[in-house]
């Protein structure tokens, strides 16, 4: 990628600019001074934002829209026989994809702290970002999720520093400039592209070998820790629980269902304590790697102790959607087993009468590959209720359906899909209708039902609400 492709260029038009991962990169270029447009299909609040800013946005796609612009830039959703992105690719100008320039824009900071991990990405930079935003750092952020203290999933910053939750999937993180590199965890995950284990830890070795400064590493972690071997010439520090690591956790006390406190350690020094307001042991080792990424750019304990402490979690990670009849409904992104266990071991400890899990299988490789590890996380509730399977990208070649996973966990509530059905948005809403009216008709006062994945089933969290309040 030609680091200069952005020289001389005046007009940059987005497709799809109302995407969370278009957003932060539209207000950075649009605070450097590039004139801007967008299109997308959808009227979002995010849209709403980019047009307060003065940004120009069509609804909906048409080759005209790009006309003047000397740059184009697309989301990886975005289809080959979208009208746009073919004009775009005829029109003579450069055609990026959203990873490509965000690799480019992270190479304009002198401090790019660029946050990876199979887990915990999105919590882990919005704790990062909510810690030095209200330290006065004006840094710029990237985030896979909405942190309410920016107001969205990015901001546009004066000073050298760059906060940038950095995705493994199809090694993307490849295409960024890390100055420092995180490393919250390394488990299996896209396995349709990785095929093992070994080669994610691959991919992650030559994600950390590219940072110019830092490695930031849970040491706790044995794929974590074997993914950095051999590499040299960078700072190495390191966060956990074991007092070996440089920044740890003490004295971890749970509180209360959402809150846990613990005295933050470094090298065998006491700092002070820390209170955190999001559930379970995996957001100890998400704030740990915050600290330690917050220190690193210059934040005091006290900005650390005050950010954490207002931290009350990122969007679609354990978020309040509502409380219906004595009933709490939450949402929740995990879609990957370890990322489903820690969250429902979290919500089993929190005193509910009884958890119910709404989990949207995403994709039907990983549901196929994984699928005795979902069984495994699935049993921890008091009862499963499952949707169909989304299959996003993918065509269903495994031959795989909800009711494969389904008859394996006890008690599992799944309305059957005939497997010679097309899966047609008219039967996703059935679907969710049917998992809702179930969920309504047998949940009671004093428990908890959250719905799971990272598709599209935080629709029926606010369906369960609508309904109960009706």
């Amino acid at each position: 990628m030609d680091k200069n492709i952005l020289s001389g260029k005046k007009h940059i038009h987005f497709i799809g600019i109302g995407g969370s991962g278009m957003y932060p990169l539209a207000q950075i270029l649009h605070s450097k001074g590039y004139y801007l447009t967008g299109s997308d299909n959808n009227e979002t609040d995010t849209l709403k934002a980019v047009r307060k800013m003065g940004i120009p946005v069509f609804m909906g796609q048409r080759k005209e829209n790009i006309e003047g612009a000397d740059l184009i830039v697309h989301t990886a959703a975005i289809m080959a026989d979208n009208p746009e992105l073919i004009a775009a690719k005829e029109s003579g100008a450069p055609v990026l994809e959203r990873s490509e320039l965000l690799g480019l824009v992270t190479s304009w900071y002198n401090n790019a702290i660029c946050i990876s991990g199979t887990h915990g990405k999105t919590t882990t930079t919005s704790m990062t970002v909510q810690i030095l935003y209200g330290a006065g750092l004006d840094i710029s952020a990237f985030i896979g999720g909405k942190l309410p203290c920016i107001g969205g999933s990015g901001r546009a910053g004066k000073s050298d520093i760059m906060v940038c939750e950095s995705c493994e999937f199809v090694d993307t993180f490849l295409k960024l400039y890390p100055d420092a590199a995180v490393i919250l965890n390394i488990d299996e995950d896209h396995l349709d592209y990785f095929k093992n284990l070994d080669n994610i830890i691959r991919s992650f070795h030559k994600f950390s070998d590219m940072a110019t400064k830092a490695l930031i590493v849970n040491g706790d972690d044995e794929n974590t820790l074997k993914a950095i071997e051999g590499i040299t010439g960078k700072q190495i520090i390191t966060f956990g629980l074991d007092p070996k690591n440089d920044y740890y956790a003490e004295n971890i006390v749970k509180v209360s269902g959402m809150e846990t406190r613990y005295t933050l350690m470094y090298k065998g020094e006491a700092l002070g304590e820390i209170t955190l307001h999001v559930a379970g042991e995996h957001n100890v080792f998400n704030s740990l790697a915050a600290a330690a990424s917050a220190f690193y750019a210059g934040a005091s304990f006290d900005d650390i102790q005050k950010g954490l402490g207002k931290f009350r979690g990122a969007g679609r990670r354990f978020e309040l959607v509502g409380k219906e009849k004595g009933i709490t409904i939450v949402d929740d992104y995990a879609h990957h087993p370890k990322e489903l266990e820690v969250t429902l071991k979290a919500a089993m400890e929190m005193g509910y009468r009884k958890v119910w899990a709404v989990f949207q299988p995403f994709t039907f490789s990983r549901t196929a590959l994984l699928l005795d590890d979902f069984v495994k996380a699935l049993s921890i509730p008091d009862t499963a209720v499952l949707t169909d399977i989304m299959g996003s990208r993918e065509k269903n070649t495994y031959n795989i359906f909800t009711k494969d996973l389904g008859e394996k966990i006890e008690g599992c509530i799944y309305f059957p899909q005939d497997e010679a059905e097309e899966y047609t948005d008219e039967r996703k809403y059935k679907n969710f209708d049917d998992v809702c009216d179930y969920i309504c008709e047998n949940a009671k006062d004093g428990d908890l039902v959250i719905t799971l994945g990272c598709g599209d089933v935080y629709k029926v969290a606010k369906m369960i609400c609508k309904k109960l309040k009706g």
